[in-house]
């Protein structure tokens, strides 16, 4: 019997081509995608990987040979497709492995209006339906097959997030972008065309081969020559986008990171601005500083797991009007819930902008504590190294634990988390303090009990 299990992820579908998968699959998952969706129309999209052109049709094909009309809005970012969902009305897929090598493609499915499809909300039901179908043969065409059409959004794309966040106010900025030979050297030039901006292009040439860094902003090799260049030309700052540009890292005018907490809390104070009152969702390894500076700003702070399906659900749940995660993630109301790296990216633009500070003193009031970022150890029991650290932390004065999502462990001046990486046997620590000293002191602890 045929099996997924190593391509069909929690949130996606993702693997080598052609190895674990290939276009004969992705007609099915197209397919399968328009039976379980029962939509009579679709739209698709896909990145610069060479593969992606490919899959992206033949999932097309699978769609339309099960009644569903398919616009195909061709190259695009994630956040892109998120649009096209959102503004048509329609379900979605994206091709894409986002920040994986070259050789991995994958799709990102979501339900109309950019409303996820994960294992719990449909991905686990298009599986199904690929197995059987993979090992009985797909069904015969429907009699009345769809159509396969071509429409280029990008620029309705541009206009919606140019009328959510007002540029053209701004002093000028001289910014350089790192887009990683991904898709943020297609939507760039046009979402910043014609602001008060100089933009110095890094990398912006398309190519999934990705010849000079992987397009991961997450790991610090790969932010090096943004860094070096904001420092060279004395730009403002630097933005870097993954592969599929649905995330931005931000670096300051010394070519320093500034986390994505901070950024968090930047544009949550933004949109408690224009949103009185709103409510903000942010992951539980996001800094102290996110709930303190929405509260600051008449906000309620809600805490969820890590994970966009948790942050998009919560979000629905309570209508909150912005999210943000310590991986880059940054989702808003404004934009169906979806998560969009250029939107976050145009705040950190009008913030700046509309002031005559540098950023690094414009997002030290959001940045008041010292964090470890994510320390990952490879460990043979996940299950007893957790346990351990529970035991170890368990009773001691003035601590508390819980278990939202992996073990958090709390202090007056300090907290960690510890989760298990859902793919790989890892455990995951990030710790956060008052001081540099104390947040040493903590992770040397904890990796102590997580490493023994």
């Amino acid at each position: 019997m045929t099996d997924l299990s190593q391509i069909v992820k929690a949130y996606d579908v993702r693997g080598v081509v052609p190895t674990q998968w290939d276009e004969t699959l992705a007609e099915l998952f197209g397919a399968a995608f328009a039976e379980i969706t029962g939509a009579d129309a679709i739209v698709t999209g896909h990145d610069m990987r060479p593969s992606s052109p490919g899959l992206s049709r033949a999932f097309a094909r699978g769609a339309a040979a099960r009644g569903a009309d398919v616009t195909e809005i061709g190259l695009c970012s994630t956040d892109e497709l998120y649009f096209a969902s959102g503004a048509l009305g329609l379900p979605g897929a994206m091709f894409t492995a986002s920040h994986n090598p070259a050789r991995y493609n994958g799709i990102k499915m979501c339900r109309a209006g950019a409303a996820p499809v994960g294992q719990d909300t449909g991905l686990a039901e298009i599986r199904a339906l690929v197995e059987r179908w993979s090992d009985e043969g797909a069904p015969e065409p429907v009699a009345a097959t769809g159509s396969v059409t071509q429409r280029d959004v990008l620029g309705d794309y541009a206009a919606h997030l140019r009328g959510l966040v007002d540029l053209s106010g701004i002093r000028p900025l001289k910014v350089v972008v790192d887009a990683g030979n991904g898709m943020g050297g297609h939507t760039v030039p046009t979402v910043f065309e014609g602001l008060p901006l100089e933009l110095d292009a890094m990398y912006f040439e398309l190519d999934g081969s990705f010849p000079n860094h992987e397009a991961n902003p997450l790991d610090p090799k790969n932010i090096v020559d943004l860094q070096a260049r904001v420092r060279e030309t004395g730009a403002d700052l630097g933005l870097a986008f993954d592969g599929d540009a649905d995330r931005c890292f931000v670096v300051d005018e010394n070519g320093d990171p500034v986390s994505p907490s901070a950024i968090t809390a930047l544009v949550a104070a933004r949109e408690l601005a224009k949103h009185p009152g709103g409510t903000v969702i942010h992951n539980l390894i996001t800094s102290w500083s996110v709930p303190e500076v929405v509260r600051e700003n008449g906000g309620e702070p809600v805490r969820t797991r890590v994970g966009h399906s948790f942050i998009k659900e919560e979000m629905a749940k309570t209508g909150a009007i912005f999210g943000g995660e310590h991986s880059a993630h940054y989702y808003f109301r404004d934009f169906w819930n979806a998560d969009t790296g250029m939107l976050a990216a145009m705040h950190v633009l009008a913030a700046l902008g509309g002031q005559q500070g540098p950023l690094s003193q414009l997002v030290a009031q959001y940045d008041r504590y010292a964090a470890s970022g994510e320390i990952n150890s490879t460990v043979d029991d996940q299950t007893g190294r957790l346990a351990a650290i529970k035991a170890a932390y368990e009773g001691r004065a003035g601590v508390t634990l819980d278990e939202l999502d992996g073990l958090t462990v709390t202090a007056d001046d300090w907290w960690f988390n510890v989760r298990a990486s859902n793919t790989e046997p890892l455990l995951r620590l990030n710790v956060e303090a008052r001081d540099r000293a104390s947040a040493d002191r903590v992770r040397d602890e904890a990796l102590g009990i997580i490493r023994a």
